[in-house]
């Protein structure tokens, strides 16, 4: 875009446009002459900051062109991912570990796809509470290779549930378990196996997509694996 084009869009958004500014701060903007994006975009970047603080300094500075990301912000993707939790109850049933197992395993992978990794190996435990020392004690964990990397929650959650079937000993009361997503790789470096089809991989993304979309928009938990209970 050429830099005419740009200033005479820049001039014809409201400031209060911009992400960050909202009412308030819009309204004195305006107060003090700023109506649109390229008046903001000319202001003394001291005298924003003076007037409300560095993020909008930072703003001011982003629409010159001057990036003020610091390295630090920018978050790398998590080598692991894990996702656990005490439970309010303790529990004894394999049944009721594997509701709290699926359903940690839907958080991990939500939080996998949202950095755009796939999961190579898979950790569930569970343990009893340490400081009941009335009870029989007992903790485990088992790591599952998945064959191929994914980012599928029903992939992982099978997997998970099959580990938690494993290590799962009745008479004891749980008051823990969770689940660890390790090997993690970018989605974009898939390597694929002699035996691969292109719909299979192409499926799941749709179906996960799809998935993702819905709880977006209807709210967390709208659509969730038949596993995690009702």
């Amino acid at each position: 875009m050429s830099a005419a084009r740009e200033r005479w869009l820049l001039e014809r958004i409201a400031v209060g446009e911009v992400w960050g500014v909202g009412r308030r701060i819009g309204s004195k903007l305006e107060e003090m002459g700023i109506t649109t994006v390229q008046l903001l975009k000319e202001a003394s970047p001291r005298d924003i900051r003076a007037r409300f603080g560095v993020v909008m300094e930072r703003t001011c500075n982003e629409l010159r062109g001057l990036s003020c990301l610091a390295l630090e912000e920018i978050s790398p993707p998590r080598q692991e991912i894990v996702s656990s939790r005490s439970f309010g109850e303790l529990v004894n049933t394999l049944d009721e570990l594997a509701e709290a197992v699926s359903m940690y395993v839907t958080r991990a992978a939500e939080k996998l796809r949202g950095q755009q990794s796939l999961c190579g190996a898979l950790h569930v435990f569970v343990q009893t509470n340490p400081f009941r020392r009335q009870d029989e004690q007992y903790s485990n964990g088992l790591t599952i290779p998945l064959t191929d990397p994914t980012d599928d929650t029903r992939a992982l959650a099978g997997a998970a549930l099959q580990g938690l079937r494993a290590i799962y000993r009745p008479g004891y009361l749980y008051k823990k378990a969770g689940v660890m997503l390790m090997n993690l790789s970018p989605n974009t470096m898939l390597q694929g196996s002699l035996f691969d089809g292109a719909r299979p991989r192409e499926d799941t993304a749709k179906v996960m997509a799809v998935l993702d979309a819905l709880n977006r928009r209807y709210g967390r938990d709208t659509l969730v694996l038949g596993s995690a209970g009702t």
